[in-house]
């Protein structure tokens, strides 16, 4: 007999891994985070019973179902034990309906401990709706701010190595938010892929004081953030990084410099040219070719990307805190001792953060004090992102 759970209880990992049997389209556009895809049917089979259903109806149409899945099973119960192993397995399809409560009857009466959840992917979507509605504000949002180059997805995975909670925000939509922001990534995602990872990520953090996280627009590549995600960000403690030209051209060269990407970044400057201009555009085509990267990297951030955003090269009296990041090493101890003068350990009480005094008050104030060089944003008062209005 198959057994159904809740989303909770599928999601905490303690019932097994997650095995989607929809069809591999279904599972290519989307399913939750972590699942492995063992279909029952193909797309094609898919949509041949999906026709029979409406034509001939549900009797036939499960009939049909059944001389299609019955060869399979023998084939569904190896794959599910290579997932499994000799402990348990969750599944789920569309609606928690025929096809998982098949498959986990079937592997049940194998010996294999499977269960079912309730509602299927529709239950999973309908918890990434309320988890993004009414679980956001749980966490004080650290966002760190700075041109390209500073080193900031850098930071933000030595920060999670560290123990801090962090959400690469540009890694769960595959696209670094720019017109080369595709290159490195093989696929795009889906926007519900996107926010069911975004959930995942925040579940993960679940036991953090507080969340670093890049500073984003609404739009990253092709998905876009959550509206009450991204309002939240909006209210966010907003962190400067900061570092020397040529520290920020070798990351860039680091990044993106790399000889399979060499047609993708060919044909992204390509979209540069109303920006740039053609003489630049050419200039800059012509060292690709030559791979004299750094070169290239210099340009695009002296004419491109640091008129674009238009941050502080240093402390800024607009900022509560600035981090000189020349150091990955150093700027993240000075980030993880900020985060503990800011918001003490042990997590959430009553749904809450515990949180120190504001920034500008008490020890935080003496042992990090914000700048104000002179080196100000090149606008005036930024907006609330620290960017350039354009």
């Amino acid at each position: 007999m198959e057994i159904p759970i809740t989303i909770d209880k599928a999601l905490s990992g303690q019932f097994g891994p997650l095995i989607d049997v929809r069809s591999e389209g279904e599972y290519t556009e989307a399913t939750i985070p972590g699942a492995v895809n063992i279909p029952l049917l193909s797309n094609e089979e898919r949509a041949r019973v999906g026709t029979i259903y409406k034509q001939r109806g549900p009797a036939e149409a499960r009939k049909v179902g059944l001389e299609i899945i019955s060869p399979k099973l023998p084939e569904l119960y190896r794959n599910a034990q290579a997932v499994a192993g000799n402990g348990p397995a969750v599944l789920f399809c569309w609606r928690g309906g025929m096809r998982s409560k098949t498959a986990a009857t079937v592997l049940n009466l194998m010996g294999m401990e499977t269960y079912r959840i309730e509602g299927g992917y529709k239950a999973f979507r309908r918890y990434v709706n309320e988890y993004l509605e009414r679980r956001i504000g749980l966490w004080p949002f650290l966002l760190l701010h700075g041109n390209t180059g500073v080193g900031k997805t850098e930071i933000l995975s030595a920060l999670a190595k560290g123990g801090a909670g962090t959400i690469d925000l540009e890694a769960i939509a595959e696209n670094r938010g720019s017109v080369f922001g595709h290159i490195g990534y093989s696929s795009i995602p889906s926007q519900q892929t996107f926010e069911g990872r975004l959930v995942m990520a925040l579940n993960a953090c679940q036991d953090k004081p507080s969340i670093f996280m890049e500073c984003e627009s609404r739009r990253i590549g092709r998905v876009i953030l959550p509206q009450n995600f991204f309002r939240r960000m909006q209210e966010g403690e907003r962190i400067l990084l900061y570092a020397p030209m040529a520290v920020r051209i070798q990351r860039l060269v680091d990044v993106y410099a790399s000889q399979a990407d060499r047609g993708k970044l060919l044909e992204a400057m390509g979209r540069l040219e109303q920006r740039l201009g053609k003489a630049w555009v050419k200039q800059l085509t012509l060292w690709i070719e030559q791979e004299d990267y750094a070169a290239v990297a210099e340009v695009l951030l002296r004419e491109y990307y640091d008129p674009l955003y238009g941050y502080p090269n240093g402390p800024s009296r607009h900022y509560p805190f600035a981090v000189d990041a020349s150091s990955v090493t150093e700027a993240v101890n000075l980030l993880m001792l900020y985060n503990e003068a800011r918001f003490q350990k042990g997590g959430h009480v009553d749904g809450k953060p515990r949180a120190c005094a504001p920034a500008s008050q008490g020890t935080e104030a003496t042992l990090f004090a914000p700048g104000g060089s002179g080196n100000e944003h090149p606008s005036g008062v930024p907006d609330r992102f620290g960017r350039r209005q354009l």
